[in-house]
C-alpha cells in the first residue's frame, strides 16, 4: 500500500496517440512530510502520518507544534494515516508524486460536495407522481410505513442533508505523473470540490494489469534564424551605401532646381 495526499484543482482532457480523447482530474501534489511513524510494538499497527500544506504557527496548538519540530517541519493543515505501507520511512522523510507511475490503478478518497437539505427525489433518486389530472402528490416521499408498527421504520429514505460524505471512487487510473510541477492527472472524475483534500491510494480491488497512455504534448516551437558578425557588417556597409547614395541624389537634385530658377 503506498499513498499520498494532495488537493483537486478541476478537470480537463487529454488525447493519447492512439487519438483517444481521456477526461481526467487534476490533483495538485506537493511533498508530502512524515509526522509519524507507527509500529506494531508501539501502537498495535504499522502506519505512517502524512502532512500537507503548511499552517500558520499561531493557529496551531502546542502537540502540533511538537510533532512539527520532530519532524523538523512546519505545522502541516491536513494530516492523514496510511496504513501498511509497502516501503520504510523514518520521521521528516518526504513522499512525492513520483511515488506513483503512469498506468498504477488507484483509489481516490475524498469528500463529497454539500447540497443542504434536498428531499427524496434529489437525494435518493425516486421517481415523481404525477403532474396533471387532479393529483396531489407530486415529489412527496410516499409511504412511511405499515400499519402494525404505527411509528417509522430505521432506514427509510427521506428528506434530509445531502453530500458532505466520504466517497471513494475506485480502479482510476494515472495518466501522467509530473513531479517536476508538482501534480498527478487522474482519469475520470473525483469526488469533492476544487480545492478539497483528495487522499490516492494503491487501488484494492484491482485485478488489471498496468497500461500506460502516451499522451500528447503540446510545445510552442520557437524559430531564430542564426545571425553571424560578417552578415551583420555586410548589412552595415549596405545601409551606410544607400544612405550616402541617397543624399548624393537629393543634393544633385537640389543643385538643378536652382539651376533651373536663376534661368
Amino acid at each position: 500500500m503506498k499513498g499520498i495526499l494532495g488537493r483537486k484543482a478541476g478537470m480537463t482532457q487529454v488525447f493519447t496517440k492512439d487519438g483517444k480523447l481521456i477526461p481526467v482530474t487534476v490533483i495538485e501534489v506537493e511533498p508530502n512530510v512524515v509526522m509519524q511513524v507507527k509500529t506494531v510494538e508501539k501502537d498495535g499497527y504499522n502506519a505512517i502520518q502524512l502532512g500537507v500544506f503548511e499552517k500558520k504557527e499561531k493557529l496551531a496548538n502546542k502537540p502540533e507544534m511538537g510533532n512539527a519540530k520532530k519532524a523538523n517541519t512546519t505545522p502541516k493543515r491536513f494530516l492523514k494515516e496510511i496504513r501498511d505501507v509497502e516501503s520504510t520511512y523514518n520521521i521528516g522523510d518526504t513522499v512525492s508524486a513520483g511515488v506513483f507511475t503512469v498506468g498504477e490503478v488507484v483509489d481516490v478518497t475524498g469528500t463529497s460536495k454539500g447540497k443542504g437539505f434536498q428531499g427524496v427525489i434529489k437525494r435518493h433518486n425516486q421517481s415523481r407522481g404525477p403532474m396533471t389530472h387532479g393529483s396531489h402528490y407530486h415529489r412527496r416521499p410516499g409511504s412511511l410505513g405499515t400499519m402494525l408498527p404505527k411509528r417509522v421504520l430505521k432506514g427509510k429514505k427521506l428528506a434530509g442533508h445531502m453530500g458532505v460524505d466520504t466517497v471513494t471512487i475506485q480502479n482510476l487510473e494515472i495518466i501522467e505523473v509530473n513531479e517536476a510541477e508538482n501534480y498527478i492527472l487522474v482519469s475520470g472524475n473525483v469526488p469533492g470540490a476544487k480545492n478539497s483534500l483528495v487522499l490516492i491510494k494503491t487501488a484494492v480491488k484491482n485485478s488489471r494489469k498496468s497500461d500506460p497512455k502516451e499522451i500528447l504534448e503540446y510545445k510552442q516551437e520557437t524559430v531564430v534564424d542564426e545571425v553571424t558578425p560578417e552578415e551583420v557588417s555586410e548589412e552595415v556597409v549596405e545601409t551606410t551605401e544607400e544612405v550616402a547614395n541617397s543624399e548624393e541624389t537629393e543634393v544633385t537634385d537640389a543643385a538643378e532646381d536652382a539651376q533651373e530658377e536663376s534661368k
